[in-house]
């Protein structure tokens, strides 16, 4: 794909959505973290589900903490992988209150050192809380990259490195929004939207659906 067409992509999504942000419910940014860390293999709406009944009762890392992993585990037991999650998120919390003051770090490195945080938790929070330029490549992200043609990659990091390459410093705040809402909702994995799709004639992938 040539750089007319992805730029003629972003821009069109930029009208139709100036200001995307994550499905997930966070009121600051340590929910936020917690959200993302519980939504690995679970949707946005199973999470908020369950959060929806955790934050009105624990939503700091002290408050956490002192429910610990039984405690917790009554509140997202319908979220898949709850108890891993369980007992990363209680690590996590015990490491931002001896660590980091309670605060969720703004860096890379001390994200990425939390349990249960890798690189695409950390791309998210870096982005959405703190309007970091990055790209956290999800499979809905991987998926439009690959499809559409904008960066195909082996990988979710050859796709990342790509995007970041390859979209315009005006677009990059959101673009991690953009990718993530058109895989969720038109570029579908069984049966891509075709019709629907505001980019389609933009769009590399051949098969494409009426």
């Amino acid at each position: 794909m040539n750089k007319n067409k992805r730029h003629e992509i972003l821009t069109r999504w930029q009208a139709d959505n100036p200001e995307p942000t994550t499905e997930l419910n966070f009121t600051s940014t340590f929910e936020l973290l917690i959200a993302v860390i519980l939504s690995a293999q679970a949707t946005d709406k199973g999470v908020n589900k369950a959060t929806a009944k955790l934050y009105p009762t624990a939503n700091t890392p002290e408050a956490i903490f002192a429910l610990g992993e039984e405690g917790l585990k009554t509140y997202i037991k319908s979220i898949g992988l709850y108890n891993s999650k369980a007992k990363n998120i209680i690590k996590t919390c015990q490491m931002l209150i001896e660590l980091h003051d309670s605060t969720v770090p703004n860096n890379r490195p001390d994200l990425e050192a939390l349990h249960g945080v890798g690189r695409k938790t950390a791309n998210v929070v870096l982005n959405t809380a703190f309007g970091q330029l990055t790209m956290a490549v999800d499979t809905h992200i991987f998926r439009v990259a690959n499809r559409t043609g904008f960066a195909k990659g082996k990988n979710v990091v050859e796709v990342e490195k790509k995007l970041l390459r390859t979209i315009p410093k005006a677009f990059m705040l959101h673009a991690h929004h953009w990718f993530i809402l058109h895989g969720r909702y038109i570029c579908v994995a069984r049966k891509p939207k075709c019709m629907a799709c505001l980019i389609s004639d933009c769009c590399d992938f051949k098969e494409k659906t009426e």
